[in-house]
């Protein structure tokens, strides 16, 4: 495995992105990684790294800039106009695609976007905005947006793997968005597991104290084995 920290700019803004890439030379299919909310940390990095034992060339952006996590005191505010704007959400998001997709050894034309917290949120935005993905994965990811998903502009297949009591999202949120990938005509799936809440594959979740903030290793460990199977049917081999 080769990895590597990519800096890259977008309006503006310097990010450090994180590239893992399964051992070889030959053309791979690519998965870009959305961090959680607190930043490009171990979790994210950790997660490309598994992707690219998988065989699939891994990017694991960032969101916040200079590529580290914020302080958890000014989490609120460094998140808030990306809550606020989805375009903006989706043009970060579309500056960390575009460094996946320029890497020599990516087939641009089997790509996927994952995402866990916000950075669910981020890969959804990428789908609704018609990114060229083929599949797009949310863990424990926001599922509201203020701009739906139009008719046939979501091209790729949509999965959401959400905690059943996770207060963060809860029921009325899932059931738009239900309402929202069938009226964009999308081919999505929803996928609630029950004991599990939010953050439920990061293992060092539990330390931040938070009864709605939890690590959970079955949800973890069956919602990975969704998105695998996702990938296998949409990216190939």
């Amino acid at each position: 495995m080769f990895t590597d920290d990519i800096e890259y700019h977008h309006d503006g803004t310097r990010y450090v992105g994180h590239l893992a890439l399964p051992a070889g030379d030959d053309t791979v299919a690519g998965v870009l990684v959305c961090h959680e909310g607190p930043g490009l940390d171990d979790h994210a990095k950790n997660v490309a790294h598994r992707l690219a034992g998988l065989g699939y060339a891994a990017f694991a952006l960032d969101y916040h800039g200079d590529g580290v996590p914020v302080p958890l005191a000014d989490l609120r505010e460094r998140l808030a106009p990306l809550r606020d704007s989805p375009a903006l959400t989706r043009s970060v998001g579309r500056a960390g695609l575009a460094q996946l997709t320029a890497h020599a050894r990516v087939d641009a034309d089997r790509v996927a976007a994952i995402g866990f917290c916000f950075g669910g949120t981020m890969a959804l935005e990428l789908a609704r905005d018609g990114a060229p993905l083929r599949a797009v994965v949310g863990f424990h990811s926001g599922l509201a947006t203020t701009a739906p998903a139009a008719p046939g502009a979501i091209v790729g297949s949509v999965l959401a793997c959400i905690g059943a009591d996770d207060p963060m999202i809860p029921v009325d949120q899932r059931n738009a968005f239900e309402d929202e990938m069938r009226a964009a005509g999308a081919d999505w799936r929803l996928q609630v597991y029950g004991g599990a809440v939010h953050s439920f594959t990061n293992p060092s979740a539990d330390a931040m104290g938070h009864p709605a903030i939890k690590y959970h290793e079955p949800t973890d460990r069956r919602s990975w084995s969704a998105m695998a199977e996702l990938f296998a049917e949409t990216l190939g081999a």
